[in-house]
């Protein structure tokens, strides 16, 4: 199987020559258990080293290649689109050698969020990170604006062009407070982070892009350049359904994985069958080495270190049609990191963990 530095050479997606700001954030990919019910496909359709496919080819997901997470039936599409009207959209930004980076958009339903908000909670695993909005969720229990998920260093301008979105909806036009929502994990390994790539108009183009249906996954929009477990990790989603004795309701997750530990699929140690994992060069036979030294990580071009690291971060929105208000979508959102375990997670100090949920019914 190939390294995630082999993967980037073979699709012409090469990392930077130096990572920038890596102690910032990266976080993991496969997806949470929620509701007492599933921990998601997400893994497998971010992750391109499951099969040693040409980048062109179409990969398969986790149910095509016969791994099926959890005992709950999917949905039609497998995807938090299966929740009736949730859309999402995708501005992919890969530029020369050393950009990989962009912007997902998530939208509970196609109208102005502004006048038809939707409750929501937002749980926090590990705080190390910027979600712009937490408080005024937590405090109301509403999300007013599409949730927008980047690069960590673009959330300023992330969250400016969501006001200029917002304030320019029919309707809007007296609004004079408006709590966008912007998510993050750093892509800094394999993006130009410092450079804050993403613009307005890659903002605008993910929110009118936006649809239903099924969702690209993978290496793209704010999982362009992000890194999980040492792999290549992305955007992944994943839906689950209840049984009709109770309630038969829809719950739909999209994840933005960028975290590390030891990869786990199913209870099977894979990252560690792989060799790819958390404390494998402290646990061997060579003892402390560059890794495990501030002044040795900093003098490597291209550090081998960083995809063992447990920090980085994860982002999971969660989405359910059943009838919740915003204190009953807390409790399903702090379960989102009971699946976040079973993947395999360190919860490493610098990693930033957080589950947004929010419920379409009327």
């Amino acid at each position: 199987m190939p390294t995630m530095e082999a993967q980037f050479k073979s699709s012409k997606r090469r990392p930077l020559k130096r990572a920038r700001d890596r102690g910032s954030h990266a976080s993991i990919i496969t997806g949470p258990v929620i509701f007492i019910l599933l921990l998601t496909t997400a893994a497998f359709a971010a992750h391109p080293f499951i099969c040693s496919i040409p980048q062109e080819q179409e990969r398969p997901r986790a149910r095509e290649l016969g791994l099926k997470v959890g005992i709950l039936p999917v949905g039609q599409l497998n995807a938090i689109t299966d929740v009736n009207g949730v859309m999402v959209g995708h501005t992919t930004i890969i530029r020369g050698e050393n950009i990989r980076t962009g912007v997902t958009a998530i939208l509970p339903h196609n109208g102005n969020l502004f006048r038809e908000k939707v409750p929501a909670a937002i749980f926090v695993g590990n705080g190390f990170g910027k979600l712009t909005g937490s408080t005024q969720v937590a405090e109301l229990g509403e999300i007013e604006t599409p949730i927008l998920l980047t690069s960590t260093l673009s959330v300023p301008r992330v969250a400016d062009a969501l006001l200029d979105y917002m304030l320019s909806l029919p309707g809007n036009e007296d609004v004079q407070s408006v709590n966008p929502v912007v998510g993050e994990t750093n892509d800094g390994y394999l993006n130009d982070i410092r450079g804050r790539h993403v613009t307005r108009d890659d903002v605008f183009n993910a929110i009118k892009g936006a649809k239903g249906g099924a969702v690209e996954e993978g290496s793209v929009g704010a999982g362009t350049g992000t890194v999980a477990f040492g792999f290549k990790g992305g955007i992944g989603t994943a839906s689950r359904r209840l049984p009709a004795s109770l309630g038969g309701f829809t719950l739909g997750v999209l994840v933005q994985t960028n975290f590390g530990g030891i990869l786990t699929i199913n209870g099977a140690p894979v990252g560690q069958e792989l060799g790819q994992y958390y404390l494998k060069d402290q646990l061997s036979s060579a003892g402390v080495n560059k890794c495990n030294t501030r002044a040795g990580r900093a003098g490597l071009e291209l550090s081998p270190c960083y995809p063992s690291s447990p920090d980085g971060s994860i982002i999971i929105v969660i989405a359910t049609d059943a009838p919740v208000d915003a204190g009953n979508l807390r409790r399903v959102a702090a379960r989102a990191m009971m699946g976040l375990a079973r993947t395999g997670a360190a919860g490493g100090n610098g990693s930033g963990d957080y589950a947004i949920a929010f419920s379409t019914a009327p």
